[in-house]
């Protein structure tokens, strides 16, 4: 098996070799599809019964009735007490420093006033109840927990809702410290496209959700899908990427690892480099041949690596950052001298680190900037998970006795150019009127 695939922008078969590089099949397996819509139906006209019935059936739960997959705010805070003193000053510190960042991105609102007393602006609200899902099991992720429920509370959110999968009644401590730490204010012991279904259209036991986040597996991908329109979701994520340019300042050793990070996560991450030194792709090639071996993942990270990383040969590093625009990767490493020079060239990455010391496995945990980043090249048009998201809009508009009298005939004549005629007469009613 290859280690990994090296290419070279010179090659008459570099377009060819980069796009089939980046091709993801995103589609959902029809099965998968077609469970989790039965599964959201039975929810959606069952309730708690069905969602009971799921729990039990896929989790091996054995409560006999949805009352006893509550977990208390209280065994949230023990969990928080009972966690060993340098666990959880690594999460508070972790918790502090993603709430110092986003509380920057709050949006206020605001007005203006026109000359003729007509009033404009713009009302910013928070969304009234979110549900945050949160994988279980096997795997904890409380930084994932602090990522997505510290934004919703900085944005003033009043009803955070958590669901999390309990595989035979296993809670994760982490996890629900992390919820404690977080302010979330209801916890679930429920999972999969069962628990999207209770969030998207409520039970008699849990109160439906105007929005959800939070990573999933397949099945709970597909059930999101389903439900927005309903209910508003974060993003659809693909698997996880990380793209590193690099001048051949940086060690070899930590731009290697650096690539492993994100192909530790599963078969189909992505890891690329891209660098004007050959020789310097040469070393990071040997760096990964020696370091591989003793990683615990070894067998996913070889074969992401195999299938989808990459060593790229470019001819500049202004053509690299051409290159990672072009890619518009999740993670954009810039390893190189001046990176703030490189980065003022990038116009589409989901989050971007500059310099040797900014290893990506920093902002994942405790950086501050949110980690819940745009996959699959949506960091052209999409941004990371923040306070915004959380948030509303609504347009202000208070017209005045005079702006009527400068708007109406402006409206009404636009309006009877589209033939609606209502329109035009609601705005001439008000011309010249007697009313205050």
């Amino acid at each position: 098996m290859t280690l990994i695939n090296r290419l070279d922008t010179q090659a008459d078969n570099f377009s060819d070799r980069l796009t089939a590089l980046l091709a993801y099949d995103e589609q959902e397996d029809g099965s998968i599809d077609q469970a989790a819509a039965a599964i959201l139906k039975r929810v959606r006209h069952e309730g708690d019964a069905a969602v009971l019935d799921y729990t039990r059936q896929f989790d091996g739960c054995t409560a006999t009735s949805i009352d006893e997959l509550r977990i208390s705010t209280a065994q949230c805070q023990q969990a928080l007490n009972s966690l060993p003193a340098d666990v959880r000053e690594a999460l508070q510190t972790a918790a502090e420093r993603i709430r110092r960042y986003h509380e920057r991105q709050k949006a206020s609102s605001w007005t203006y006033t026109e000359d003729d007393g007509t009033v404009l602006g713009q009302a910013v609200t928070p969304i009234d109840r979110v549900g945050l899902y949160v994988p279980g099991g096997k795997a904890a992720y409380p930084s994932s927990v602090l990522m997505n429920a510290i934004p919703a509370k900085v944005a003033g959110v009043p009803q955070l809702v958590m669901v999390t999968p309990t595989p035979d009644g296993h809670t994760n401590p982490l996890v629900l410290a992390a919820a404690a730490l977080s302010g979330v204010d209801e916890v679930w012991a429920i999972g999969g496209a069962q628990a999207v279904g209770a969030l998207a259209y409520g039970t008699e036991s849990i109160a439906a959700v105007d929005k959800i986040v939070g990573p999933g597996n397949a099945y709970v991908a597909a059930a999101k899908r389903r439900v927005f329109g309903t209910v508003g979701i974060d993003m659809i994520a693909g698997p996880s990427e990380i793209l590193i340019i690099a001048d051949g300042s940086a060690p070899a050793e930590w731009v290697a690892m650096d690539l492993f990070s994100q192909a530790e996560h599963d078969e189909l991450a992505q890891s690329i480099l891209l660098s004007p030194d050959a020789a310097y792709l040469d070393q990071v090639e040997a760096a990964i041949e020696r370091l591989l071996p003793d990683m615990p993942r070894a067998d996913i990270i070889r074969t992401s690596l195999a299938n989808r990383g990459a060593l790229i040969n470019v001819d500049s590093m202004e053509q690299a950052c051409e290159i990672a625009n072009h890619i518009a990767a999740e993670h954009l490493e810039i390893m190189a001298e001046n990176p703030q020079h490189w980065a003022g060239l990038i116009r589409h990455a989901g989050a971007i680190f500059m310099g040797p010391y900014s290893s990506e496995a920093l902002g994942d945990y405790c950086a501050g900037p949110n980690h819940v980043l745009p996959t699959s090249r949506t960091a052209r048009f999409s941004s990371p998970l923040g306070v915004y998201d959380f948030q509303k809009r609504s347009s202000l508009i208070h017209i005045s006795k005079a702006g009527a009298q400068t708007l109406g005939p402006v409206a009404a004549t636009l309006a009877t150019g589209e033939g609606l005629h209502a329109h035009a007469a609601s705005a001439a009613y008000r011309l010249n009127s007697s009313n205050n």
